[in-house]
């Protein structure tokens, strides 16, 4: 009885806010007045949209009493249908957020096939349906590989680039049959070994492909042609930065980790984490002067040293705090059978620490992709930018602004670092537990 009230008692209060905000809150001749070119109005959406989740909820509470219901009278036992409820509210009010969150991709998505851009104009779609004609729904009457096409124009490959080409798109399709077998069957420790073994075997044969790009084949006459070799310089801009930050932090970090009576040890650990509190575009007139004096601009080198500076101190950090949760009796029961320490180093710890060096060159790998500031400051040449600064190029003009060809190629921008998180994932969980010893 007392839940019956509370439940009656919070319908009244809800209807009591619905009626203050159609009566007292909202005018609705105002706002036709206010309603832009091109817009929808419809008056009181709003209580529609939350009449409508109401509609939802009033649902899961119908399931939820009826599902308790079979099941008190099957089992023959009483169960309260509220922690069903609350779960089925909680589960909802996530698929919301997650739309949410979602719904700027699905824009840019559909925007990439519409080659008028008429998502992007002012222009109101006449369907009869509100939703499309209110853009909430992307309307595309005529969709189309158009603006993909702009991107790939001019551009000439040689055959053993097509044949690199199709041995990585095999081996994608490779990961997935076995991603999907290990939805459908029980995971077993083959799948595991193919899928990273096809995982690694794509990632050199994307590398192998990108590298051997080379400018003299973009023959397109628009900047849009260029794509592809931004792509490339992105890659081998990340790549490097990558390999060079597990090279320093694994130095560092061991050092920091195994020789605790080191001069200078502590506060060296100190200046790193003063040094993260300041944001990385503070140093950006030391880093353009310091890369003028070395004559490095607009070179890949330059950019490289650049960003290969700002993982040293989070690295080092992250990779000395792995080593200290990895017991220290391996290392002295090797140098007890006579090893030396860079034998150790070499041959037990870098082993062990294969899951936090994947890690540490995702993490700046993905970081150096996307990034833009720097970039655009050293790298001035249309052959030498990078996927941000490249994007870029197609918003510069108020009314030329590419937004279709803009949308495309953020997409194909991003397949590079969705496959990366989907098919490394795994080190990004095990890379802070890994190689640990119980004792």
């Amino acid at each position: 009885m007392r839940k019956l009230v509370a439940f009656l008692l919070t319908g009244l209060a809800l209807y009591g806010a619905y009626w203050f905000a159609a009566n007292r809150l909202f005018d609705e001749g105002s706002y036709r007045k206010q309603v832009a070119f091109g817009s929808v109005f419809v008056p009181f959406g709003w209580a529609y949209a939350l009449g409508f989740l109401g509609a939802l909820v009033l649902l899961v509470l119908l399931y939820s009493l009826l599902y308790t219901a079979l099941v008190n009278r099957l089992q023959g036992r009483r169960k309260s249908p509220w922690p069903l409820f609350l779960q089925g509210v909680t589960h909802l009010f996530l698929w919301v957020l997650i739309l949410l969150v979602y719904y700027p991709v699905v824009q840019v998505v559909a925007a990439s096939f519409d080659p008028t851009n008429n998502l992007f104009s002012f222009r109101r779609p006449d369907t009869g349906f509100l939703l499309v004609d209110a853009k909430v729904i992307p309307y595309l009457p005529n969709p189309s590989l158009e603006n993909y096409a702009k991107l790939v124009e001019g551009v000439v490959l040689y055959p053993y680039q097509v044949a690199l080409a199709l041995l990585a798109g095999l081996a994608l399709l490779g990961v997935g049959i076995v991603g999907l077998l290990r939805r459908l069957l029980a995971p077993e420790a083959w799948m595991d070994f193919w899928q990273g073994r096809l995982l690694f075997l794509m990632a050199l044969l994307v590398f192998a492909l990108a590298l051997s790009l080379s400018p003299r084949q973009f023959t397109g006459q628009g900047t849009e042609t260029k794509f592809l070799l931004w792509v490339r310089n992105t890659f081998l801009i990340s790549g490097l930065t990558g390999l060079l930050a597990v090279l320093l932090t694994a130095t560092a970090g061991y050092a920091f980790a195994r020789f605790r009576h080191l001069p200078g040890r502590y506060p060296m650990l100190l200046f790193f984490i003063f040094v993260q509190m300041f944001p990385g575009f503070l140093a950006l007139v030391a880093i353009y002067y310091l890369l003028s004096w070395l004559d490095l601009l607009n070179t890949f080198t330059g950019l490289v040293l650049a960003y290969s500076g700002g993982i040293i101190s989070f690295g080092t950090w992250v990779y000395k705090g792995y080593l200290e949760s990895i017991s220290p009796s391996l290392e002295e029961a090797a140098m007890v059978d006579g090893a030396t320490r860079w034998q150790v180093f070499t041959k037990i710890l870098l082993p062990l620490s294969a899951p936090m060096f994947v890690f540490i060159f995702l993490l700046q790998f993905v970081g150096t992709y996307s990034e833009f500031v720097l970039a655009n400051l050293v790298l001035t040449g249309v052959e030498s930018w990078n996927v941000g600064v490249g994007l870029r190029s197609f918003t510069t003009g108020q009314f030329q602004t590419k937004w279709g060809v803009f949308a495309a190629a953020s997409v194909l921008g991003s397949l590079p670092i969705l496959f990366l998180f989907y098919g490394f994932q795994q080190y990004f969980v095990s890379g802070y537990t890994a190689g640990a010893v119980k004792e």
